[in-house]
């Protein structure tokens, strides 16, 4: 699909307004590493984030060199995949972009700009930039998440 970059049986889709550039150069194979060496600094931040969001253990660069893709999908269009995994929309602007979205969203505790929705799998986030998303920030995410199933290995 071309609005998407990633696995295909992904266990966690995070929704961005804008492609990386030169995606078809890496869309068949991609790697962290090929998204960051083709794009700026600001892509660097959004993969690091995610990986540490989603990595199973402590080791988050080896997640994000190695598999990366292999467990995250990302999505560029304003629609939540027909999938099992867990959607990530970062960014206020990006959230107003989705219609219909579940109104069973609630607040993290100790956060006045995280929800998570676990009935729909749905987490709502800044901007993963690290200026919006601190390392605190990113510790309540990969507790509630943990809390609520999300399946890491």
């Amino acid at each position: 699909m071309s609005d998407t970059l990633g696995s295909t049986l992904p266990r966690l889709v995070l929704y961005l307004p804008h492609l990386p550039q030169g995606i078809e150069q890496y869309r068949q194979m991609p790697t962290a590493e090929r998204l960051i060496a083709h794009n700026s600094n600001h892509w660097r931040k959004i993969v690091t984030i995610a990986a540490k969001i989603a990595a199973p253990d402590a080791d988050w660069r080896g997640f994000r060199d190695k598999h990366f893709f292999d467990r995250i999908a990302l999505c560029f269009t304003p629609a939540l995949l027909p999938n099992d995994a867990w959607h990530w929309i970062g960014g206020k602007a990006n959230q107003a972009r989705f219609d219909d979205l579940p109104s069973t969203i609630t607040p993290l505790a100790g956060s006045d700009d995280l929800f998570i929705d676990t009935e729909h799998k749905l987490l709502l986030t800044p901007y993963p930039d690290y200026r919006q998303f601190s390392d605190r920030k990113i510790g309540l995410v990969r507790q509630a998440l943990a809390q609520a199933g999300f399946e890491r290995e």
